[in-house]
This record gives C-alpha cells, structure tokens and sequence, in this order.
C-alpha cells in the first residue's frame, strides 16, 4: 500500500469512512483502510496535511478520533482521542505546533459551529463561524480572552426580529486582513456581498492571487467570483448533486470538487473546462490535493481526453434523440366541437330522409 499511497495526487473521506487516493495519471483510485471494519461512526469529516512535506495525513472522525496515515507506510500509524462525540463533530482540523502532541489550548467558541479555519500566515490564529454563530477570529496564544474580531450581523427588520445567520465555510485572503464567507442565508454585514444562485452556499476556496473564490452550493452548481469588482466571473459545469468540498491548487489553475453524488472532478479555472471526472462509489464529505506531487505538471492528460470522449458520446445521444421521427397518438379522442359538429350533421341527414 505505500506505492499506492505515494502514487496519489487526491485523497478524499467517504461517509463510510473510508480513506481514498486517487491517481489522475494513471486513473486509479484506492482505498487505505479494512472495508470489513466499516461503520458511520468512522466517518471521515475533514483531512488536513500532518506537515509540510505531505508525508502524514490527518483524518478526523465522526466518533472524535484523529488518525495519522502514513505516505511513507501506506497505514494508519497513530489513532487519538480528541473529544467526546455526543458534544458535536469536526468541522476543522488544523496543525499549530507540530512538536506538540498534548492539549496546548481550548477555546470556547459557541453552539452550532459549522467550520473552523486556520490563518496560513498567522498560524495561531483561527476563524470560527456557523448557525446562529457569526463569524469570529481568535488567538490561540491567548485563549482566554474574548475573539480578536467578531463580524456583526444586519440590524433587525422591520418586526424587530434577529436576522438568521449562517457561516457554511471560510477563508482567508493572503496578504491582506480581509476574510471571505460563504452563507447559507443572505445576512452578512460584510464590506462587500456577492450573491450566486438562490440555493445555500455550502464550500469555498481561493484560488492563487486571492483576486478571486470559488464557491458551491446545495444544488451542485460551482462559480467563480470576483473579489475585485464583485461579478461572477463564470460557472464550472459537469456537476450534479451538493458540492461539499472545494479546493484550489496553490501554484496551478485547477479547482478539484466532490460531493453527494460520489465523484471527484478537476476543473481548470482559465477555460472552465472538466479535465478529470472519477467515481468512487461512496458519498464524500472531504478532499486534499498533494500539491507536490509531479503528475500535476502534465495538466489534463489522459483524464482530458476520457472526458472529451464522454462530452462527444452525451452529444451524439443528444443528437439521435433530436433526429428521430415523432409517432403521433393514432384514435385520439374527438374534441368536444368536434362531437357537437357530427352530431349536428346526422340530425340533418335524418331530418332530411324524414322529408322524402
């Protein structure tokens, strides 16, 4: 399993807790753990590089365990407890200090948090967000103390009733003190606002520049935003189902995404166009690209031309559809002014025999 494991440029967590790695190159797809083992309760819900140099991986289950998957190994090399399930899941799983293995910090951040980021350039500080729980930023060095920024909500409307709030995802924008959200309501109070669709808006990432954010929604539609003049630069098609997670590469213009509907697809973020499309058979709730990987200077590849083929077999059903002869409904049924005439007719003629 550790050539497998170090053959994958993707790896994403099912529902069924399952670990998978996908390599675009060759177009395979394995799974790093005992399928016979399986249950809900080792569902994976966010995957986060151990260190730098991508060797370890960190998975955080349903049940509040953190497994290190070893590159190297191709196995599961440390399993911890971090919490007591029934207190709520995770919603993000960040590396601060890679010496430390015990309990350094604990913030209380409030009910209902739906994700948690980490600050890249400041790696102590974390940005918290959720229903009924607006958007806040702490300092892990000094925990006890009350968010470093906490963003406001919309004044009550008119029935002077609280506005809902919900932060479904976040980022931070390099090189700047500014912070993106996406919501599930349209409520924030933000410097600037951007809308997409009418359905809740459920992942982002940015690309590299931080001129832009890609984001997803319940319905499986992808778009990319400008965070300059606040436009939607375009929409990424191909999808079907609710986008879960999003990621940007962070040298390379491709966006990868998976959701409900079981697959993982690479788009290119210039042309907008599916480059690789892979189904893994189960539900997925996460994904992370291994950036250093080579395979990813050889852009589509092989994968581009597996989806091309199946855009031009869609086409060429669409086209036989489209040319084949309409058979019409023989003995339809007489409309009502039609019986009215004929009835008409026949009392003529018999009134007419009646006359001979």
């Amino acid at each position: 399993m550790a050539d497998s494991s170090r053959l994958c440029s993707v790896f994403l967590g099912s529902e069924t807790g399952i670990l998978k790695g996908v390599s675009l190159s060759r177009k395979q797809a394995f799974n790093f753990c005992n399928t016979q083992h399986l249950s809900r309760d080792q569902e994976v819900r966010v995957l986060v590089w151990g260190d730098r140099a991508e060797t370890d991986l960190l998975l955080g289950a349903r049940d509040g365990s953190v497994k290190t998957f070893s590159l190297e190994k191709g196995s599961f090399t440390e399993t911890r407890s971090c919490g007591d399930p029934q207190e709520g899941g995770f919603t993000g799983l960040e590396v601060w200090r890679e010496s430390s293995s015990d309990p350094v910090a604990e913030v209380i951040t409030g009910k209902n948090v739906s994700r948690m980021r980490q600050n890249p350039a400041q790696r102590n500080k974390m940005a918290t967000g959720g229903k009924e729980n607006g958007l806040k930023i702490w300092d892990l060095e000094n925990p006890k103390n009350p968010p470093v920024f906490s963003a406001k909500n919309l004044k009550d409307d008119w029935l002077d009733l609280k506005r809902a709030q919900w932060v479904r995802d976040i980022a931070f924008i390099p090189q700047s003190e500014k912070v993106v959200t996406c919501t599930g309501y349209h409520q924030r109070r933000p410097v600037m606002e951007m809308e997409f669709g009418d359905h809740p808006l459920t992942a982002l990432s940015l690309p590299t520049g931080g001129t832009s954010v890609v984001v997803g929604n319940t319905r499986g539609e992808v778009a990319v935003l400008d965070l300059r003049k606040g436009l939607v630069r375009g929409v990424l098609k191909g999808l079907c189902g609710g986008v879960r997670a999003l990621q940007c590469h962070p040298s390379l213009p491709i966006v990868a995404s998976c959701g409900l509907d079981r697959f993982l697809r690479i788009h290119s973020l210039e042309d907008r166009k599916l480059q690789h499309k892979v189904y893994l058979k189960s539900r997925l709730n996460c994904l992370l690209l291994a950036s250093q990987r080579e395979e990813w200077g050889g852009g589509a590849g092989a994968g581009g031309e597996e989806v091309k083929k199946e855009e031009e077999e869609e086409e060429e059903e669409d086209e036989v559809w489209e040319n084949m002869e309409r058979v019409e409904e023989q003995g339809k049924r007489k409309s009502t002014t039609e019986e009215e005439e004929e009835e008409e007719t026949l009392k003529k003629k018999k009134s007419k025999k009646g006359e001979d």
